[in-house]
């Protein structure tokens, strides 16, 4: 059986540097939002613990799969490990490119702030949800890495579906909250891949 490339030398020393590189400041997110309460306001309707653990179990499933599926594995392993690293260091540089843009507006949790306003700069003004974009093209570069084509389906369907679930609470919070400014808003752009869906 040959390993999945992420657990091979040098290819391991790449994917798992670049891996807690583009993951450490999901932590943080993550603690922050769980630290200040946030995660369990009304607004979130537990979304933040539904992408967590959505994510986790397609991570598990996804590397799971690799070992346990080996007849699934991808021809041209080797290129897809490098579009999979490229894809995780896209996604993350995306996902700091929208904590900046959103600044202290961007929180774990779904969670409406007295002055809240519309960004529409930056990557917001191709799409309403980069950052679960980012979040999704993560995941599904993990198992593009992995080489195995049920690891790359569930690292990118368990993701969607949990995003998915956040947009929907996260725009009826924002709806509720600011009303036409953020209707017009959703009704100018898509919200994932500019264009598209």
């Amino acid at each position: 059986m040959s390993h999945p490339l992420p657990f091979v030398w040098p290819y391991a020393l790449v994917f798992w540097i670049v891996f807690v590189w583009a993951f450490a400041p999901e932590f943080t997110v993550i603690r922050k939002a769980a630290k200040s309460g946030a995660a369990q306001s009304p607004e979130d309707a537990g979304s933040m613990r539904v992408i967590v653990v959505a994510n986790q179990v397609a991570a598990l499933c996804g590397f799971g799969a690799a070992w346990l599926f080996p007849h699934a594995a991808v021809p041209h392993r080797l290129i897809f490990f490098w579009i999979g690293v490229a894809m995780l260091i896209g996604g993350s540089l995306l996902r700091r490119h929208c904590f900046r843009v959103l600044g202290k507006f961007f929180t774990g949790a779904v969670m409406v702030q007295s002055d809240h306003v519309v960004i529409d700069r930056g990557a917001y003004r191709w799409m309403r949800h980069p950052s679960y974009t980012a979040g999704i093209l993560m995941f599904a570069g993990i198992g593009v890495a992995l080489g195995n084509w049920i690891s790359i389906a569930v690292l990118t369907l368990m993701p969607i579906a949990a995003y998915s679930y956040r947009v929907t609470v996260e725009e009826r919070a924002l709806l509720a909250s600011l009303g036409d400014r953020y209707r017009v808003f959703m009704n100018s752009r898509k919200r994932f891949v500019p264009f598209v869906i």
